[in-house]
C-alpha cells in the first residue's frame, strides 16, 4: 500500500512528460507497487503474461504493443481487487548470440547480458507494472538447471529418447530444425536457407503420445482465437482409417503396411508406392532395378519436402521390379518408389488408387499404370474413360461382395473383415511428429546425458545439475565451435559404471527453455525445485497470455505438450497452461518500394512531391504499410517517441489506433493526437482540488453524493460518468477492446468540459476522479500526478476500480424524433413513462405539430417507444 502521506513528485502547470514520468517511476519503485503479493484467503488471483522477448538489444514497436496491452490488463485487475502476478524475463539462448559473438569476437554471454540490461532500461521507461524480483533469464545456470531437470524427468519416464532419423538440416546455421521450424516453402524459419534432409542421431520428445490429448484439449479453450486452435488442430492432423498388410509376391514373410482413410477403394489399388527412405527399400528392390533405384534416391535426397509434396510439382518414381498381393482380392500389383511419399508420414507406404485420388491419377497417367474405377454415384461401370479422379463417396462396383454398398457401409465392413481375417486393423493416425530437440550449437542448454561406450546413454544424477556450458568460447573458422570441440568439457565418467565417457554434445532447442518458463515465474527464486506445487496451484493457469500469432504452432503447442506431460508426471494440477490467449497484430510502418525492382528505400531516397519516385533514378515507387523491419527502413524507435511525447502518449497511441488483434499502421499524426488529448486532460485538471482534507478519499466522495438530489445538467454528467465506468469495464473484461475504452475516456472528458461551474461541484469532483481512475491503466504516470494534485493521498494505482451507480444511468427524460410523412421535422424532450395517447397530443400541440400538421388529415401514427414517432398524412 502506498504511503498515504506521499507527496507529488511534480506540481508543474505545463505537461512535461519526461520529467513527470521518471519521477513517478522512482516513486513506484520506492513504494514497491509492482511487487507480487500472495492472495489472501478470499482474494482472487490474476496471472498476466506477455510472451518473453529474445534480448536483441533494441526494443521495437511490436514489443511495445505486446507489453503495454498486458500492462493495462494487469493494472486493471489490480484495481479490481485481484492479487496480480505480472513478471518478465528473457528467452536468451539461440543463434543470434552466436552470430554476434562471431562478429564481435566476444563470448555470447557478454553480448546477451549487455542487451538484457539495455532492453530492461527501455522497458522500464514505458512504466510497465512488472515484478522484476521474478525476472528469469534462460541462459543463466540457475534457470537451465531446471530445464535439464525437466528433461531428465521426461527421459526417465520414457518421453525423451535418441534415435537415428532423417532430419531437417539448415546449411547456413549448420544445425537441425524441428518440422515446425521449416516454413511452407521449405526454408529455415530463421536463416531462410533451403532446408536439406540428413540422417543423424538426434534427441526427440514424444509429443506424439499426446496428440489426442492436445487435440481434445483445444475444445476446453473457449477464450483462444479460433484461428490459433484451427492451426494447431490441422498441425496435429488426426486421421481415422484402416491399416492393411500387403504381402510381397515372391516372399510372403515380408509385409508392407499401408494406412488409408478410404478402405472402400482398396479394390481399385493398382500399384503400391513406398518412400525412397523406407527402411525395407533395398530388400524390396529386384536386383535388376538396384542401380536405377539408387540413382533415383540420390536425386530425391537433394529435394525439399515442399518440392516433393506440393500439388503443382511433378510426381516422379521408379519401379522396384517386385510386386505385392492385394489382401482383399489376391491380385498382384507392382511396387514402386516415388518422391511424393515421405518416410516419416504414416507407414511410409501408399496404396495407390489412381481412379479415386488425384495425385495417384497423375502418377498413373505419367507412367502408364492401370486405372481401375470401383466407386461412382451410380454404382455401375461406365464406358466413358475417366478424365480425372473421382474422389467423392459413392456406391461400390467391381468390388466383389462389397459391390452395391455405399462408401460408409463398405469402409465399416471391409475393415471388420480385414480384422477378422488378419490382414488389417482399424487405426487412428496423426500428422504430428515427435519434437526434435537436438541442436548442433554452442549457445543452448546442454543435454544432461553421458554417452558411455559400455552402458550407452546414461542420465546425469539430478544432484549434478546444472551441467554448465564451458567457461570459454572457442570462435574458429567464422563460427562458434559446437560442444563437440571442447575436449576437457565433454570428457567425464559414466554415472553408472564409472568408465571414461563423454557428455552429450548437442544442446537443446531454445523452444525447450520457453516451453515451461511461465511455470518458473510462479516460484522464480526457489532453489530446491523448478516450482512448488503450492505456487503453481495459486497462479496457474496463466489468466491472460499475450503474444503474436506466429507462435501458434511452435511455442504454444510445445508449451501445451509440456504442461500435459508435467501434469501426468504429478508436477502440475492444470493440464492447459493458458486460460485466455490474445494474439496481437503487427505494427506496420510506412514503406517505400521501387515498383520495378522491389527494392526497399530509405525515406531520404524518396521524392514524394508530385508523383512519388526514387530520387536517384526517377523510377516510380509504391508507398504502402508493411511490418516494421530494419531491412525495410520503416521502423520507429520507441525511445524517440518517448523522448518527444512521453511513455503515456506512446501507450495511448498503441492502444487506440487499432483493435489489439488487428495490424496497426503507425502514423505520427495519430501519436500527436493522443499527446493533445493528454494535454487536454492536464489543462482540465490543473490546480483543481477535490478536497483539502488530509484524509479525504474517493470512497468518502461517493458517500457525500448519496445524500444529494441533482438537476438536469448534474444528472447528465453523472450519467456520462457511470456510462464510462460500465462500458470501459466491459471493454477490459469481455473483449480487450482498448481502442473503444479510450474513446469512452474522450467522451467523458468532453462532458466534463461542458459542465457549467454553477452546478454542484461534487458532481464534477466525481466525474474528474472517475476520469483519472479509468485513465490510470492506460496512462499511469499522468494519472498518478493528477490524482495526487487533486489532494488524494494514496497512489491512484492502489485505488479500487469505480463501481457503477445504476441509479445514475436512469434517464428521466429522452428526446423523441418527430417525423411527418416520413421526414424528420424536429425533436422534443419528454419525460419517461408518458402514455402514447398523451405523446401524440403533446406533439400535435408542440411548435413542430402546429407548423407541419395544421390542416392535415392524419391517417395513422407509427411510433417506436422512446425513440421516434411518425405521422402518416
Amino acid at each position: 500500500m502506498a504511503n498515504k502521506n506521499q507527496t507529488s513528485p511534480t506540481t508543474e502547470d505545463r505537461y512535461e512528460p519526461s520529467r513527470l514520468e521518471l519521477a513517478w517511476q522512482s516513486k513506484w519503485r520506492k513504494l514497491g507497487l509492482d511487487k507480487t503479493k500472495q492472495p489472501t484467503k478470499h482474494q482472487g488471483r490474476f496471472y498476466a503474461l506477455s510472451m518473453f522477448p529474445y534480448p536483441s538489444g533494441t526494443l521495437h514497436m511490436g514489443h511495445v504493443r505486446n507489453y503495454v496491452i498486458t500492462d493495462v490488463i494487469a493494472r486493471f485487475q489490480r484495481m479490481q481487487g485481484f492479487a496480480v502476478l505480472h513478471p518478465m524475463g528473457w528467452d536468451s539462448f539461440g543463434l543470434p548470440a552466436e552470430n554476434a559473438a562471431i562478429e564481435r569476437n566476444i563470448d555470447p554471454s557478454i553480448w546477451t547480458k549487455t542487451n538484457i540490461a539495455q532492453m530492461k532500461k527501455q522497458l522500464k521507461r514505458l512504466g510497465l507494472s512488472i515484478d522484476w524480483d521474478r525476472e528469469i533469464t534462460t541462459c543463466n545456470p540457475d534457470y537451465y538447471k531446471w530445464t535439464q531437470y525437466i528433461f531428465l524427468k521426461l527421459y526417465n519416464s520414457g518421453l525423451a529418447y535418441q534415435k537415428e532419423a532423417l532430419v531437417n538440416w539448415d546449411p547456413i546455421d549448420k544445425t537441425v530444425l524441428a518440422n515446425e521450424q521449416v516454413d511452407p516453402n521449405g526454408r529455415s524459419w530463421r536463416s531462410g536457407a533451403i532446408v536439406e534432409r540428413k540422417k543423424l542421431k538426434q534427441w526427440f520428445l514424444k509429443i506424439t503420445e499426446y496428440a489426442e490429448s492436445l487435440r481434445e484439449g483445444l475444445t476446453g479453450l473457449p477464450n483462444w482465437p479460433e484461428k490459433v486452435k484451427s492451426m494447431q488442430k490441422n498441425w496435429i492432423g488426426k486421421s481415422v482409417g484402416t491399416e492393411f498388410n500387403f504381402l510381397i509376391s515372391d516372399n510372403p514373410r515380408i509385409t508392407v503396411k499401408v494406412f488409408t482413410t478410404r478402405p472402400d477403394t482398396i479394390h481399385g489399388a493398382t500399384y503400391l508406392v513406398i518412400s525412397p527412405e523406407h527402411p525395407d527399400l533395398s530388400s524390396l528392390t529386384h536386383i535388376d532395378n538396384v542401380e536405377e533405384v539408387k540413382q533415383f534416391c540420390l536425386d530425391v535426397s537433394s529435394m525439399t519436402i515442399i518440392e516433393r509434396t506440393a500439388e503443382d510439382k511433378p510426381k516422379n518414381g521408379v519401379p522396384l521390379g517386385t510386386s505385392v498381393i492385394n489382401p482383399i482380392n489376391g491380385e498382384s500389383i507392382p511396387l514402386w518408389t516415388a518422391d511424393y511419399v515421405l518416410a516419416d508420414y504414416g507407414t511410409g507406404a501408399v496404396m495407390a488408387v489412381p481412379a479415386h485420388d488425384n495425385r495417384d491419377y497423375i502418377f498413373a497417367l505419367k507412367y502408364n499404370l492401370e486405372i481401375k474405377s470401383v466407386i461412382n454415384n451410380q454404382g455401375t461401370e461406365t464406358d466413358t474413360p475417366l478424365k480425372e479422379a473421382y474422389t467423392e463417396e459413392g456406391i461400390l462396383f467391381n468390388s466383389g461382395i462389397y459391390s452395391g454398398l455405399n462408401s460408409k457401409e463398405a469402409r465399416s465392413k471391409i475393415t471388420a473383415d480385414a480384422v477378422k481375417k488378419g490382414f488389417g486393423k482399424s487405426k487412428t493416425q496423426f500428422k504430428l511428429r515427435d519434437w526434435l530437440i537436438s541442436r548442433q550449437r554452442f549457445w543452448g542448454c546442454p543435454i544432461p546425458i553421458v554417452n558411455c561406450p559400455k552402458c550407452g546413454p546414461v542420465a546425469v544424477d539430478y544432484r549434478e545439475l546444472p551441467i554448465k556450458l564451458p567457461d570459454q568460447t572457442i570462435i574458429d573458422k567464422n563460427k562458434v565451435s559446437p560442444l563437440d570441440k571442447y575436449d576437457d568439457w565433454k570428457s567425464t565418467l559414466c554415472p553408472k559404471c564409472g568408465e571414461p565417457s563423454y557428455r552429450e554434445t548437442d544442446t537443446m532447442d531454445t523452444f525447450m527453455c520457453s516451453s515451461w518458463y511461465f511455470l518458473r515465474y510462479t516460484d522464480a527464486n526457489n532453489e530446491n525445485e523448478p516450482f512448488s506445487k503450492i505456487s503453481q496451484n495459486i497462479w496457474m493457469p496463466v489468466s491472460q497470455y499475450v503474444g503474436g500469432i506466429e507462435h501458434a504452432i511452435l511455442h504454444l503447442l510445445y508449451s501445451r505438450f509440456m504442461s500435459h506431460a508435467l501434469h501426468d508426471l504429478g508436477m502440475l494440477e492444470e493440464k492447459e497452461p493458458f486460460a485466455n490467449l490474445l494474439t496481437q497484430g503487427m505494427v506496420q510502418g510506412i514503406t517505400y518500394k521501387n515498383r520495378l525492382t522491389g527494392k526497399y528505400l530509405k525515406p531520404s531516397e524518396v521524392n514524394t512531391d508530385g508523383e512519388p519516385c526514387e530520387k536517384n533514378t526517377g523510377e516510380q515507387i509504391d508507398i504502402l504499410f508493411e511490418k516494421m523491419s530494419k531491412s525495410k527502413y520503416n521502423g520507429v524507435n520507441p525511445s524517440t517517441v518517448i523522448d518527444k511525447y512521453g511513455a503515456d502518449t506512446a501507450r495511448m497511441f498503441i492502444l487506440f489506433k487499432a483493435p489489439p488483434e488487428k495490424d496497426l499502421e503507425w502514423d505520427q499524426a495519430d501519436v500527436e493526437g493522443q499527446y493533445r488529448f493528454l494535454n487536454r486532460i492536464w489543462r482540465l485538471t490543473r490546480r483543481y482540488k477535490i478536497n483539502s482534507s488530509e484524509e479525504y478519499k474517493y470512497s468518502q466522495l461517493q458517500k457525500d453524493l448519496k445524500s444529494l438530489s441533482f438537476n438536469k445538467d448534474e444528472k447528465s454528467l453523472r450519467r456520462c460518468t457511470h456510462t464510462a465506468i460500465r462500458n470501459i469495464c466491459q471493454d477490459l473484461t469481455e473483449s480487450n477492446q482498448f481502442n473503444t475504452a479510450i474513446s469512452e475516456l474522450m467522451k467523458l472528458t468532453n462532458s466534463i468540459l461542458e459542465y457549467k461551474t454553477e452546478n454542484n461541484k461534487l458532481v464534477k469532483d466525481e466525474a474528474l476522479s472517475v476520469l483519472v481512475l479509468l485513465l490510470a491503466p492506460f496512462a499511469p504516470h499522468i494519472s498518478d500526478q493528477i490524482w495526487s494534485d487533486f489532494g488524494y493521498k494514496n497512489s491512484v494505482h492502489v485505488e479500487h476500480w469505480p463501481l457503477v451507480d445504476e441509479t445514475a444511468l436512469v434517464q428521466d427524460t429522452y428526446e423523441l424524433v418527430v417525423q411527418i410523412a416520413g421526414k424528420v421535422r424536429g425533436k422534443i424532450e419528454l419525460e419517461v413513462g408518458i402514455e402514447n395517447e398523451l405523446i401524440e397530443k403533446i406533439v400535435k400541440e408542440s411548435p413542430i405539430g402546429k407548423k407541419w400538421l395544421v390542416d392535415k388529415k392524419v391517417k395513422r401514427v407509427i411510433s417506436v417507444p422512446g425513440k421516434i414517432i411518425n405521422f402518416v398524412i
